[in-house]
């Protein structure tokens, strides 16, 4: 008991802490200092995101259901998943920063804060915010365990991921959408490499696909802490950018 508590809490501590160093690395590089910290936040609160857990833990297990499936294809479903994300995410980015270039500063703020309450009352209610949560697991387990299915899964399920995260995603589009077009397409980049850190981290890091699983369900778990916690992380951090930006 005590060990799978270790790996599950060694798992979490390295999506945060891979999270934070690659944000803060980056902004830094790119001379973008003033806004480690509201982009830290954001990168943390997402990163630990329950939803996230849950959809990719329906997947493991949808997996670990197939027979005679080798590590090498588990890898390449997995990735052609993750890479689906990824993709309609950075494209949804675009069109958020398009929509909100015009937008001042603090309403990234109070977006954060309105969100951020709204994650907290959730999760301490035990409240699911995954659209359509019945649909999308007969969506996974239906899929064949190949790339293209993987892949088109990925892409459908970004949409009923987007009421766990599009009040963060938007508080990030209004904070990027005032440094310039190049640094804005880098850091959406960013963001979404974050976003989609953890899934790569427990697909790669664990020795087996049940062990990917059984951490993953273990995350999956602590959805009513992480939420609470994503929550006043977010509230927390559009006090500081009303007040301090």
């Amino acid at each position: 008991m005590v060990s799978r508590v270790r790996s599950e809490i060694k798992a979490l501590l390295l999506i945060i802490l891979s999270s934070l160093g690659l944000t803060a690395g980056i902004l830094t590089f790119l001379g973008l200092k003033e806004l480690i910290y509201p982009l830290l936040a954001l990168a943390g609160a997402d990163s630990i995101n329950p939803c996230t857990f849950v959809i990719y833990t329906m997947l493991l297990i949808a997996l670990s259901l197939k027979e005679n499936i080798s590590k090498r294809r588990i890898y390449a479903v997995g990735l052609a998943f993750v890479a689906a994300i990824y993709i309609s995410y950075y494209v949804l980015g675009i069109g958020l920063v398009i929509l909100t270039k015009t937008l001042p500063t603090w309403i990234a703020g109070a977006v954060a804060i309105v969100f951020g309450g709204y994650t907290f009352i959730t999760g301490y209610l035990e409240k699911s915010r995954i659209v359509g949560k019945n649909e999308v697991r007969r969506n996974i387990f239906r899929k064949e365990a190949t790339i293209f299915g993987a892949f088109s899964l990925g892409v459908i399920i970004s949409f009923t991921l987007l009421p766990c995260s599009a009040g963060t995603y938007l508080a990030y589009a209004i904070l990027i959408s005032k440094v310039g077009r190049t640094l804005t397409l880098i850091l959406l980049a960013l963001y979404n490499i974050i976003f989609i850190l953890p899934l790569l981290i427990i697909l790669f890091t664990m020795g087996s696909i049940t062990e990917s699983k059984s951490i993953s369900q273990k995350i999956v778990q602590r959805s009513r802490e992480l939420s609470m916690a994503a929550g006043a992380i977010l509230i927390a951090l559009g006090i500081y950018i009303i007040i301090g930006m």
